[in-house]
This record gives C-alpha cells, structure tokens and sequence, in this order.
C-alpha cells in the first residue's frame, strides 16, 4: 500500500500530461475540420437566403434528392460494418468510426440547409470530432479505453466549436452518451479536446454570437417557481417534438416499406410536402431559423404555438431521410416557447426565452448539466442561474424517457418510482413502476370501487 500511494500522484500527473498533449492535438484537429464545414455552411445558406418562394419550393424537392442519392450510394462505401454514430462507437465499436463515410455527412447538412431544409449543424460537427478523433487513435494505437475517451473528446471539440461554448460542448459530448450517468473520466480530455477545439475555430473566423439577460430582479422564490412552470411547459414542448420527429420517421419507413419505394425518393417526397407546408407556414422555420431565436431572446412577442410549426418542419426533414443536426432546433423551439408562455406568468420575456432555450435542450437531449452551463456561456453570469437551472431540471424530468439520440444508453431512471435495467438503448429499456408505488397504488383501488357504489 506505501507503494501504491507514492506511485499514484506520479501516475496521476502522467495522466494530466497525457491528456493535455493528446485532447489538445484532438481539439486543434478537430476546430479545423469543423470551421472547414461551418465556412461551407454559411456560404451556401448565404446564397439561398433570400430566394423567391417559387425558386424555394423547386429548391426543396431537388435538395431531398440530392441528400438522398449521396446517403444511399455514400454509404456503400463503408464495407467495415460499424455505424457512424458517434454514441455507438464509444458503447458498441470500441472507439472505431468508419473513416470513407466521414464527408457524406457534412456535405448532406449542407445540401439540407442551403436548399431550405429545417434542420441543425451542430450534427455534421460531432460527427467530424469523433470521426477525426477515431483517426487519430488508430494512427497512435491507442488501446480500447483510451480510444473511446478520444472519440468522447472529438465530440466534445464539435459540439464546443460549433456553439462557441467550451465548456457546456466539452461536457453535452459527454452527457449525451447516457441518461443519468457521466464518465468523470472523460471530463478533462473533454474539457482540453473542447476549449483547443474552441480556440482554433475563433483562429479561422468562426463567428459567435451570446446574449445579455441584462439586470434582473433580486432572487425571488416566486419567479423560481414561475422559471420551474416555464420548465414544465418547455419539457412538454420537447416532448411533442420528440415524438413528431420518431412518428414522422416510422410513417415514412412504413411507406417507403409498403409501397416498396427507392430509398432515395423519401427526402424528395419529404421535399415535395415541404414546399406544400411553406405555402401556410411563414418560412422563418426553415433552416437553422436563427434569426427567429435573435428575436425571440432580444424579447420581441412570439406566437404560442410557433414551435409547432418549428417542430413539424424539423419532423419532416429528418423524418423523410434529409441529414442534419437535432440540436439547433432545440435551441430555437425552446426560445420560441420560453419568449410566448412568459406573459403568462408575468415574466420578462427575455429571461423565459433564454430560460425555455436551457431547458428543451436539456429535455430533448436529457443532457441538464451541459444545458445549464450553455446558459451561463451564452447569456453571461450566474446572476440566472438558479432560474434557468429550476426551468431546465424541470424540463428534463417532465419529457420522461425519451430523447432525440436513439443509441443514448438509461443508466439509471430519472425517477425512485420507476425501475429500468441498466445500459439498455433509449426506447428498448422496459420501464416499470416500482414496488412500493404498486403496493401504494393497490391500496387505493378498494376505496374507488367503494367509492364507485
């Protein structure tokens, strides 16, 4: 034991050393590979930006075809047998992500995006972080433990870079990979992969942009109660947009297995009831519908139900086979409803937009610790912290079990109430209430039958 204890600082420090040398390469890596993408991202959005409605809705149909033929031949290339989701290769592939498909999908975002789709580009960005941190692994012959931590920071660097917020990017990469547990061993390597990846992405003109919630009220156990109803509203939203988007990709499997249609027509199709939609639908919900959360954050009055539209066009975008980020949307439906239900509850707008941003994050992505600190990073402060953390915690309990990432793992259920086997995927975990709760709830059935003569 005298041994182990004089051995471990030195070891421990090796570690340090270790890791700021390798997440920092990762990270440099990575920010150039993602600020390639992003450049990409705004010229082609730029250009399309301002298009006629009719050039809009010819534009649609034609971006779905195009991101349908690059999905469907792009991934023949792939003969190795591994996924490229990010999340799978660090529980089920070792670290390792298929290296020919890298391209396919940035470039399909793109094509999304420019041509109208409503969609996020923080996607293509974590998908370029674990699969260049999966590189550089193989490159260096890292064992199995430490390529998964790699690809955690790869994730981690995308995510940071594209946000322009280090430290909650560095930790969502991490979160995201299961639902009530964190890797603390992934933290630092996430943390340096995500601050390196940061830094190198502001080097090639990244822009970014953060909000000020400017001076609020003293705190006040009142509005904490208010900011927890915004939660619960916000939860419920994230929830809706949840399910539209997993009900939207079963009804277009269905089809396209039913009436045996070639997978690359379904985003044409998806296309083609997009453009019908936008003739109803203000098209602010296209794309990455920034400029609607600007306004929705610098207090401006939105509609109650604006999020709806926001999450039907995502549904159909990435439900019919379109690619693109899921987290960006996030960001807008939850500014959307946060800014609309604050004047009910007597609110200042700002703060329930900002606040209802945190919190469908941490919802939908059942990731509230990353949610919170992208609140502190990109509204400055603490000074509303305790408020958007009551509103985010709320939201991420309400939303229940279900999430946007499908290969997300349950480690533990959110409530004492329920009992779930560990380590099981999103959506194939078997919930169930617990004993006490069932031998509560058994007790009172005689009273209502009772009750009922």
């Amino acid at each position: 034991m005298p041994r182990i204890n004089y051995i471990e600082p030195v070891v421990m420090l090796a570690t340090v050393v270790q890791w700021l040398v390798l997440a920092t390469i990762t990270g440099i890596i990575v920010g150039s590979g993602t600020s390639l993408f992003l450049h990409g991202l705004f010229y082609l959005t730029g250009k399309t930006a301002s298009i006629p409605l009719w050039s809009q809705m010819i534009l649609l149909p034609l971006g779905g075809l195009a991101n349908g033929l690059l999905l469907h031949y792009g991934y023949r290339l792939n003969k190795t047998g591994l996924s490229d989701s990010v999340i799978a290769a660090v529980h089920k592939q070792s670290g390792r992500v298929p290296l020919l498909t890298l391209p396919i999908k940035p470039l399909a975002a793109i094509i999304t995006l420019a041509s109208g789709g409503s969609a996020g580009k923080e996607g293509p960005c974590s998908h370029i972080g674990g699969a260049l941190a999966s590189a550089i692994g193989r490159l260096l012959h890292l064992n199995v433990e430490l390529q998964k931590r790699l690809v955690a920071c790869g994730v981690s660097a995308g995510f940071a870079s594209v946000f322009g917020t280090p430290i909650a990017g560095a930790i969502y990469g991490v979160e995201v990979l299961a639902i009530g547990r964190i890797r603390h061993d992934f933290l630092f390597p996430a943390i340096v992969a995500g601050v390196a990846s940061f830094e190198t992405s502001k080097y090639w003109g990244i822009p970014y942009e953060y909000y000020r919630l400017g001076v609020l009220p003293p705190f006040s156990e009142i509005l904490f109660i208010k900011m927890v109803g915004i939660g619960i509203i916000c939860g419920i939203a994230a929830l809706i947009f949840v399910e539209a988007v997993s009900l939207t990709r079963r009804v277009f499997n269905e089809l396209r297995t039913q009436f045996r249609i070639w997978p690359p027509l379904m985003p044409l199709l998806g296309g083609v009831l997009l453009s019908i939609l936008i003739l109803v639908i203000p098209r602010d919900y296209l794309g990455l519908s920034l400029p609607l959360m600007d306004r929705a954050l610098d207090g401006q009055a939105m509609p109650y139900f604006g999020f709806l539209w926001k999450a039907l066009l995502v549904a159909i975008t990435l439900g019919s086979g379109f690619y693109g980020g899921i987290v960006t949307p996030q960001f807008v439906i939850g500014a959307i409803t946060g800014n609309a239900f604050a004047h009910l509850l007597n609110i200042n707008p700002v703060l329930g937009a900002s606040a209802g941003l945190v919190a469908v994050v941490a919802s939908a992505s059942n990731t509230p610790i990353a949610a919170i600190l992208m609140g502190v990073e990109l509204f400055g402060g603490v000074s509303a912290t305790a408020y958007v953390a009551g509103a985010a915690l709320a939201a991420y309990l309400i939303i229940g079990h279900r999430g946007v990432y499908p290969d997300q793992l349950l480690a533990y259920p959110k409530s004492s109430w329920m009992l779930a086997a560990s380590d099981l995927p999103v959506g194939q975990e078997k919930l169930r209430l617990s004993y006490g709760l069932l031998k509560w709830l058994s007790r009172l059935r005689p009273d209502r039958k009772r009750n009922l003569k």
